[in-house]
């Protein structure tokens, strides 16, 4: 054998246990999945499903509208047609899909159209973003139960919509409770947010 076909041969081979060894590695990876909840301001919408076990990374940004790579400035004018959102990363195997629905009920109020407490707009709407069927049937499932249990008489307005494109917000509003946490409990309290979820849920709330 020549020099250079043994040479073709070791790199062929190398090649082969690269290869090999990204399949063993990709196999050992977690198999995560995703979950996307429009709740008003993104910031207390990733602040709230930050603490939940099993969520493995939370990322603010714009989905449900027309416009391609929307900018936060054209979100917040309405003029994009996207609500502001949060894409969610899970372990499956540590948090149930159906556990982070009855998470993100306790944290919205559901009984508002296109608005969030102090933030008036379509793209402060709630929203339930469903990935494939299976999401979806236990969205609504959640929300049929959630009608005949809830413990106020309004009824609950909250969209359940195939998910689309999602666009990350701007660097500067990821993680934006910890970067500038009394800039953001400014804001939370000012805008009455947990004032109305005790008054929605009562004990329940945010939990």
């Amino acid at each position: 054998m020549s020099a250079l076909r043994l040479l073709r041969l070791l790199v062929a081979l190398g090649l082969g246990l690269a290869v090999s060894a990204g399949v063993l590695a990709q196999g050992n990876t977690p198999a995560y999945a995703k979950a996307t909840f429009a709740g008003g301001c993104f910031w207390c919408v990733e602040s709230d499903f930050d603490k939940i076990d099993g969520v493995i990374s939370t990322t603010s940004g714009y989905t449900g509208g027309k416009t391609i790579n929307p900018t936060y400035h054209d979100v917040s004018a309405g003029l994009t047609g996207h609500a502001e959102a949060v894409e969610i990363e899970f372990d499956p195997k540590r948090v149930s899909y159906e556990r982070l629905l009855e998470h993100f009920w306790y944290t919205v109020d559901p009984t508002v159209k296109d608005r969030q407490f102090c933030d008036v707009g379509a793209q402060y709407r709630t929203a339930i973003f469903v990935h494939d069927d299976a999401q979806r049937r236990a969205a609504e499932a959640s929300r049929a139960a959630l009608e005949k249990s809830k413990p106020f008489p309004q009824p609950i307005v909250t969209e359940i919509v195939a998910a689309a494109k999602f666009y990350p917000a701007e660097e500067y509003h990821q993680d934006y409770y910890k970067k500038n946490p009394v800039r953001y409990k400014y804001y939370r309290n000012g805008c009455g947010r947990d004032a109305r979820l005790t008054q929605l849920w009562g004990d329940a709330a945010g939990k």
